[in-house]
């Protein structure tokens, strides 16, 4: 008979719940997801307000519950084990995810399961078809996190590099406000881009011949904000299209060399791209480039599942229960760990 698990995600601004079934040495599966942005709350503040956040996460967790429930033809009763993110994030919304789940989980008498955000991020891709088999370098890149990883299998993660400062996805996000977009600024930024001439500014890419596999983006920043402040008076839009265009083309850059040399030093062929930066169509197609003179494979979550969503967590608790890496607990006491490493899991 199959496990069911149902999964909470609620580290930053997106409340996500999801139902996934494992029985055996199958690829578990997904049965139904749903998931509530907060982006319309946050807009006027030009990022996340930790404190709405949390209260949002309130709101929407359980209605978000009977919503997955009822899609996936099941009850409540039927889910064996129920798995939340226990960090990293921000504190106040971790805390909202883990009370809710480890609450139920009391009141259903079921085992319960802290998640690492960034390991569910990092076996997302197997919610698709076509999952990749390990070993595999990941490339975890989103508004808080830059990193590379060498991953042997669930559970057994290697840091290889990770940003001295600012992720790639704040980069983007800051970079956008510069230039006046509207919250969300990644999106938008990449969206204006299309308009512009990546060559127009010279943009630094910083540590893009160092001899490691670090990141650093704060100097980009810098560096746009200079650009910026050029602009007063300038009566068209064509400097802004080009800016944005050459402030992707920088971050991609930077990514696509590091995930380059990642690949080379290990040895390995296959990359697995995970995290919001991951939806960027200029990151996909200069990463398929690179990989494609490597004969390296790579692979993505489906759209839908780059962003933070329920359905990792779901999966991530799943795969660790099917490889005998952990087994959920009955102790319905919780703590959230805002900062932790995800080599230490």
């Amino acid at each position: 008979m199959a496990t069911l698990v149902l999964g909470f995600e609620s580290s930053c601004d997106e409340t996500g719940v999801a139902l996934v079934a494992f029985e055996g040495t199958q690829t578990p599966r997904l049965l139904a997801h749903a998931l509530h942005s907060q982006v319309a709350l946050h807009a006027d503040y030009g990022g996340v307000v930790p404190e709405l956040a949390s209260r949002d996460h309130i709101r929407h967790a359980l209605p978000l519950t009977r919503e997955v429930l009822a899609r996936a033809g099941r009850q409540l009763q039927d889910v064996d084990v129920v798995a939340y993110t226990q960090g990293p994030g921000l504190a106040g919304a971790l805390l909202v995810g883990a009370g809710v789940a480890c609450a139920l989980a009391a009141a259903l008498e079921r085992p319960v399961m802290g998640v690492h955000h960034l390991e569910g991020h990092l076996l997302s891709p197997f919610l698709g078809e076509a999952a990749p088999a390990f070993p595999f370098v990941a490339l975890l890149v989103s508004g808080g996190h830059t990193q590379l990883m060498r991953v042997d299998g669930v559970g057994r993660y290697a840091l290889l590099g990770e940003t001295v400062d600012d992720a790639a996805g704040e980069a983007f996000d800051k970079s956008a406000k510069l230039l006046g977009l509207a919250y969300p600024g990644g999106p938008a930024l990449a969206r204006l881009a299309d308009f512009g001439d990546p060559d127009a500014y010279e943009l630094p890419r910083p540590l893009l011949h160092s001899h490691d596999l670090n990141f650093s983006f704060s100097g980009l920043k810098t560096a746009v904000l200079t650009q910026v402040r050029r602009f007063d008076g300038v009566p068209c839009d064509q400097p802004r299209a080009d800016l944005a265009a050459s402030t992707q083309a920088a971050i991609v850059d930077v990514l696509v060399r590091k995930s380059r040399q990642a690949l080379e030093q290990t040895g390995l062929r296959r990359l697995v791209v995970a995290g919001g930066v991951g939806a960027n169509q200029h990151l996909r197609t200069e990463l398929a480039r690179a990989c494609a003179a490597l004969g390296a494979q790579v692979h993505y979550p489906d759209l839908v599942f780059c962003t933070d969503n329920g359905a990792m967590i779901a999966m991530a608790a799943a795969l660790r229960m099917q490889a005998g890496v952990e087994e959920p607990r009955r102790d319905y006491a919780f703590e959230v760990r805002p900062r932790w490493p995800l080599d230490t899991v």
